[in-house]
């Protein structure tokens, strides 16, 4: 499947290979070992993948004992993989190089050398356990991968039309037509509920079975409380219970995360530890509360005031409904129809998050909750910082919609008290492209061109 990482992958071994290594960085089970090693087959004359999740102590002594003769370590890489390495030809990977802080702190003294490129893949890359005996080489390249996009779902479904479509109206501020949105429509609401872990897109383009998708994303969650058990040490039941009470969360009106729901005694110092866990883990995606929508969101951040994403909707929809360890057939299908009973307004507020998070934004939302003024009481779901700037700030407010009938009153309240601060509003909705009253309407699917 066609990943737009391995444009980067190209472009760092135009620019970059051999002055830095490369790595990447993503959560488990998001296709990070996959495009490498097709990276590899298709840009080197050969490559070497250490994976440092199964290799033996044979080969980790090897970084021990030859970091000072370079020359005796590649052969005995060489030898051991039985692979030919050429200066400036091959690629040597070290796969969850999390798993051995000390191949990684040697980046340093292999890059300087200069024979081979390298790429670094793992998770937990900030995890305290993971770095506290090792000097972060500076001779790295940081990248993060995420899942599948929509775009990429759609390349995957054999789609590679539809996308080009989509970018030219959101750029000429064109409707779609009746008959072109309800196909991309269509196609979104199945990435909505596959989600965009390769897996699950791979075994959907395949059988176009809900019912193995879904065994597919519910072995990814047994993997990550696995590795919450495993890895986060010392606050284990707190990333668990955060992780438990995710859906839950988001199916309130209010979003926002309440400790109080895990327990009464709980506090935001207490489990920051847990919520950064989860984040460098990549699992989850946070949305702090950004009191002012200046040019700097991060300066006005509430650190105390946030929203709890999953980082892969389909996963979410796993984890939501798994009363019978499966996702019903059914479920998917009202799903799909767009017949669910229930409040969509997580899901879809969810998938604008991941969306956003992909295209390089950070996620910040505006809440006021002012008793003595009405007008002042809003909250707007999301606040992005826009690449352009104007005589106005470049910060646009953003509602989320996911049934055709809506209100936007908390929008017009934030237009009306910040108008000379802010750039364009948006809403995101099922409908078709549309300007109103200086609002730009835009279709969920055009998420990822903001």
């Amino acid at each position: 499947m066609k990943r737009k990482i391995y444009d980067v992958l190209l472009e760092w071994k135009k620019d970059g290979a051999g002055k830095t290594a490369l790595l990447i960085d993503g959560a488990r089970r998001v296709g990070k070992s996959y495009i490498v090693e097709e990276f590899a087959k298709a840009e080197y004359k050969t490559y070497l993948m250490i994976d440092f999740n199964r290799v033996n102590d044979e080969v980790k002594d090897l970084f021990n004992n030859y970091l000072n003769d370079l020359d005796s370590l590649f052969m005995y890489l060489s030898v051991y993989y039985n692979v030919k390495l050429y200066p400036h030809e091959s690629l040597i990977i070290f796969d969850e190089v999390q798993m051995y802080p000390r191949a990684r702190a040697a980046i340093k003294y292999l890059v300087a050398d200069g024979r081979y490129d390298y790429i670094e893949t793992g998770s937990l890359m900030s995890i305290k356990k993971n770095v506290q005996d090792i000097l972060i080489p500076s001779e790295e390249r940081h990248i993060r991968m995420y899942p599948m996009d929509f775009e990429e779902f759609l390349l995957a479904l054999g789609n590679d039309t539809l996308m080009g479509i989509i970018k030219k109206c959101f750029t000429e501020n064109k409707s779609m037509g009746q008959s072109m949105h309800r196909k991309a429509m269509d196609y979104f609401r199945q990435y909505l509920i596959v989600g965009g872990m390769p897996q699950a897109v791979q075994e959907y383009v395949l059988s176009k079975d809900f019912d193995k998708v879904d065994k597919i994303k519910r072995d990814i969650l047994t993997l990550y409380r696995a590795d919450i058990m495993k890895h986060a040490s010392g606050y284990e039941i707190k990333v668990a219970s955060i992780f438990d009470e995710i859906p839950s969360q988001l199916q309130k009106h209010e979003k926002k995360f309440k400790l109080s729901s895990i327990s009464k005694e709980a506090r935001l110092r207490d489990y920051e530890d847990a919520l950064f866990w989860l984040e460098d883990a990549m699992i989850v995606n946070i949305c702090y509360n950004s009191t002012a929508p200046s040019i700097g969101l991060k300066l006005n951040m509430d650190r105390m005031t946030l929203k709890c994403y999953m980082a892969d909707t389909g996963l979410l929809i796993s984890h939501a409904f798994d009363e019978n360890r499966i996702v019903s057939e059914e479920l998917y299908k009202k799903l799909l129809f767009d017949k669910l009973e229930v409040n969509k307004g997580m899901i879809v507020e969810n998938i604008v998050a991941q969306m956003l998070v992909a295209s390089g934004h950070k996620l910040y939302f505006y809440s006021c909750s002012c008793r003595e003024d009405k007008e002042e009481r809003m909250e707007i779901d999301f606040l992005i910082a826009k690449s352009k700037t104007s005589n106005r700030h470049n910060i646009s407010p953003i509602e989320v919609k996911s049934s055709k009938n809506y209100t936007i009153t908390s929008l017009k309240k934030f237009i009306r008290k910040f108008d000379q601060q802010t750039n364009t509003p948006y809403v995101l909705h099922t409908g078709d492209l549309k300007e109103e009253n200086g609002i730009v309407f835009l279709p969920l699917y055009m998420t990822p061109l903001l």
